[in-house]
């Protein structure tokens, strides 16, 4: 498991595992500590065995009302920190 302290965001921190599955690494057991819980337990499940590369595309640059991050961008800075 993975832990990310996130910054910027209602959300502390996200903990992640990623998989190597047929050679592609691939987002698994996405949780957020803080934030929306619905919305962030969402998110969670729409990138479950994603590769990572397709999560940092499709999350990169999402805001948050004025604020210029968001957990979902948050999640893809975590994916490109490993």
């Amino acid at each position: 498991m993975m832990t990310y302290k996130t910054t910027g965001t209602c959300s502390r921190e996200i903990n992640f595992d990623i998989d190597e599955v047929d050679g592609v690494k691939v987002v698994r057991n996405v949780s957020f500590v803080g934030g929306c819980n619905g919305n962030l337990k969402g998110i969670g499940k729409l990138v479950e065995g994603m590769p990572v590369d397709e999560v940092i595309r499709r999350l990169e640059g999402t805001v948050c009302g004025m604020k210029s991050t968001s957990c979902p961008d948050q999640l893809a800075t975590a994916l490109k920190s490993i």
